[in-house]
């Protein structure tokens, strides 16, 4: 009988031809989708679950309380992990990881390294990044170890053994040693890096104190616990710790630490601080609606073709059932029918996925997968392919299998208005979540013009900037370098700084004086510029004045401020601040000025309250207007003299502006994710009221042949077969306006800045998709209109 079965519904698909190829066209366009869509979704909920430990492994995490702010953090101060790790005997390791860069020199190459973590030796031990070559317990414990990652070390060493070799670094500053090569780190981890140096190194190398200095952040701290070790019983036993460690130091700066534990796993996904990469919960649920939602559209397609249908199959159910099929048997069969169709889209799918997957994974910046056939996702799509048979087969196979054979016999059969009212409610779903789809991409697409446009309070356009790594003795140089770019042809201003807006910074612990007198303590952000940077970068100054080379003690006293530190220490008008005192990083003095706040972050996050002051030591970065029409010679000239400033270094430029957009790269991958998305959902759209319509003017083309013979026009006959689908439309309108409302309002609040959801935002997706119906409807109707009523009329 399955062999009937299955021939059966060969013939069925052979016999019609067109409806059997929109059928398995939208279900191969719906899996495709959805299948690609669910392997970006598990990868992005697989990060960080390859480590075999993580299961035990904690990220310790910092609020810091001050009378007028609560700052969350993702760092911890050096010394509190391993404190932690020597007061708890839960605890069975800590490891503390920095972030850095480097500039190599091989040879004669030079290369600049950002993906460097400073990592202690216990490092390879708690995280399963595993070791091709070296001693996991002995890798990271000397100073001036290093490990590459497999493919860095043979972009140094070609295919020679790398253990043993050394690398220098900083302009021959250092030299390190590889004392051990790992594999590759999977792209499914928050800590991206291609090169670990030992934590000695800084300690004992580079003589900076790890172990003492626990007001300055820095560190991401990392704790192994005893298997069976209660993470909420050692959270509630921190603030004990914190006490008796630095409960004096606490009281006496009016800084309150509390510490948190976070699961590795929660790092990247779900946690609201920060981390080295960070996803987005909300964008997974709002991508796997959009699967599931595609997904739905290509069965509402398959379902109302098949009800549509159903009367053209009347009468072979009535004679099947006058021979003797039971109502299970004729169900069945039309199971096998939908199945068959279901898994030719399955197949041909999977052709698409593997076709599709580069230019996938170009679209959301990862390297998802090479290839879906090694993937046992496979396995899973498989099970969707079947269910997604099932289910779009079971209420026509129902339907159809219920039929009474007296009654389909005699030819009195006629279509239920059950059937329609379950049509028009498909439909009708269809168009809502089309709707929903096109509204979230415009609204995408606003947030994203938003952000690029919004006045960020400093001037970003024609601003150059190149890295001072590797000049010697700055703080005795850059007034020369600055003097020589400025006499440069096409220069219209040169400063210098610690950092520049969509650049990291430092923080520094400082003590500020409040509104009451008392001095504040807590960690801040921190500019070091030159006198020139505020005039360069167009940032307004509100209160006070700006820092002066012409004042004698603005090179060590002088500090400005933005608004958020001016209300985060309680005064209510920047005027209030100026000339209150200052003590930072052994420098101590008065605030001068108070300039307006501006976005040094992305949009996405708050002003935080930032520092200013003059410091020649730590300028990395030269900041250079230019005309645009000679941009490329000033560039040609600053790579001329930074090589003769810095013979061992290595030349790198970058323009403001570009950096500042880079920082909006995961949006921009979203919103062309969802967009790709939109468009396919269209398309299936599209397809299925096409299927629709064309049936619907068959079984009416008798009443159009007699309308034109009765002096109808084109245009009337169109808008006879297509207003009761313009009115589906407009009701899927009415429902899609609050869902779509819903989810991309959850979506805009990871911004600190964004856009107000506009209701012609709505009417422009409601207009689009009655266009689009239109336009489809009408590519079936107009002929169908234009087509000889004497064709139709002829015969009965």
């Amino acid at each position: 009988m399955i062999r009937n079965y299955l021939k059966i519904a060969w013939r069925n698909i052979r016999k019609q031809k067109f409806y059997a190829i929109l059928n398995i066209l939208g279900l191969t366009i719906g899996m495709t989708c959805c299948f690609l869509i669910f392997m970006y979704v598990r990868f992005e909920l697989s990060y960080d679950t390859f480590h075999k430990q993580g299961d035990h492994i904690y990220r310790v995490v910092t609020d810091v309380k001050t009378p007028t702010e609560l700052i969350e953090s993702g760092i911890t101060s050096m010394p509190m992990g391993p404190n932690i790790n020597a007061d708890f005997p839960e605890v069975k390791a800590c490891v503390r990881i920095l972030q850095d860069d480097m500039l190599v020199l091989a040879g004669e190459n030079k290369y600049h390294e950002s993906k460097v973590l400073v990592a202690d030796s216990g490092f390879f031990s708690m995280f399963s990044f595993p070791l091709i070559r070296g001693d996991i317990k002995r890798v990271l414990a000397e100073p001036f170890s290093l490990v590459l990652s497999e493919s860095k070390a043979k972009k140094y060493f070609g295919n020679a053994d790398p253990i043993g070799k050394t690398l220098e670094v900083e302009g021959k500053k250092y030299t390190m040693k590889v004392t051990g090569i790992m594999k590759d780190i999977p792209e499914n981890s928050h800590l991206p890096f291609d090169m670990v140096v030992s934590m000695t190194t800084a300690s004992k190398g580079l003589g900076v104190d790890l172990e003492n200095s626990w007001g300055n952040f820095g560190a991401m701290t990392y704790l192994l616990l005893e298997p069976g070790a209660d993470a909420t019983k050692l959270e509630r036993k921190l603030p004990d710790f914190m006490e008796r460690h630095v409960g004096k130091m606490m009281k006496t700066s009016n800084m309150y630490y509390t510490l948190h534990l976070e699961r590795l796993k929660d790092v990247y996904m779900t946690s609201k601080k920060t981390a080295p990469v960070k996803g987005s919960v909300t964008n997974v649920y709002i991508f796997s609606f959009i699967a599931l939602f595609i997904m739905l559209i290509a069965v509402i397609n398959f379902v109302n073709l098949a009800t549509a249908r159903a009367t053209e199959r009347a009468r072979e159910v009535g004679v099947r059932k006058a021979v003797g099929a039971y109502e299970g048997q004729l169900t069945l069969q039309f199971l096998c029918e939908t199945l068959v169709l279901a898994l030719v889209a399955f197949v041909l799918s999977l052709v698409l996925c593997q076709l599709l997957l580069p230019a996938f994974n170009m679209l959301s910046g990862k390297e998802i997968a090479r290839y879906i056939f090694a993937n046992a996702a496979v396995i899973w799509f498989f099970l969707i392919a079947v269910a997604t048979g099932l289910l779009a087969g079971i209420y026509p196979a129902v339907v159809l299998s219920s039929y009474k054979p007296v009654v389909v016999l005699k030819g009195a059969f006629s279509s239920s208005t059950k059937g329609l009212f379950l049509r028009q409610g498909l439909v009708i779903l269809q168009f809502a979540i089309t709707i929903i789809l096109i509204a979230g991409v415009l609204i995408v697409y606003h947030q994203l013009t938003y952000m690029q446009e919004k006045d960020l309070g400093f001037k970003k356009e024609q601003q150059l900037v190149i890295e001072l790594r590797g000049i010697e003795k700055k703080e005795d140089k850059w007034v020369n370098i600055k003097q020589e770019i400025l006499q440069m042809p096409g220069v219209t201003g040169v400063t210098l700084s610690s950092s520049i807006p969509s650049r990291e910074h430092s923080s520094a612990y400082s003590k500020m004086e409040m509104k009451s007198g008392e001095m504040q303590a807590s960690n801040i952000d921190v500019y070091f510029v030159d006198f020139d940077f505020i005039k360069q970068y167009g940032i307004k100054v509100i209160a006070g004045r700006d820092i002066s080379g012409q004042m004698g003690t603005d090179s060590t006293r002088a500090m400005l401020v933005n608004e958020a530190t001016v209300k985060s220490l309680g005064y209510s008008k920047p005027e209030d601040i100026v000339g209150k005192r200052f003590s930072q990083w052994g420098r101590d003095g008065k605030v001068v000025g108070v300039v307006k706040n501006f976005n040094y972050h992305s949009l996405r996050d708050d002003i935080h309250p930032l520092t200013i002051r003059f410091e020649p030591g730590s300028f990395e970065l030269v900041t250079i207007g230019v005309r645009p029409e000679q941009a490329k010679k000033v560039v040609a000239g600053v790579e001329s003299l930074y090589n003769r400033y810095a013979p061992d270094g290595r030349f790198e430029y970058f323009f403001v502006d570009d950096a500042f957009n880079r920082q909006y790269g995961n949006e921009e991958r979203f919103g062309r994710l969802v967009l790709t998305a939109t468009l396919l959902a269209i398309s299936l759209a599209v397809l299925g009221l096409l299927g629709l319509i064309s049936y619907i003017v068959i079984q009416r083309t008798k009443e159009i042949g007699i309308r034109k013979v009765l002096g109808a026009s084109v245009g009337s006959i169109l808008f006879l077969l297509s207003k009761d689908f313009l009115k589906l439309v407009l009701i899927a309108l009415l429902i899609a306006m609050p869902l779509s409302w819903y989810l991309m309002y959850q979506w805009l609040q990871e911004f600190a800045y964004r856009i107000n959801i506009h209701w012609s935002v709505f009417l422009l997706a409601g207009a689009l998709a009655l266009i689009i119906a239109f336009l489809a409807m009408s590519l079936q109707t107009v002929r169908a209109a234009l087509s000889n009523p004497v064709r139709s009329l002829r015969t009965e």
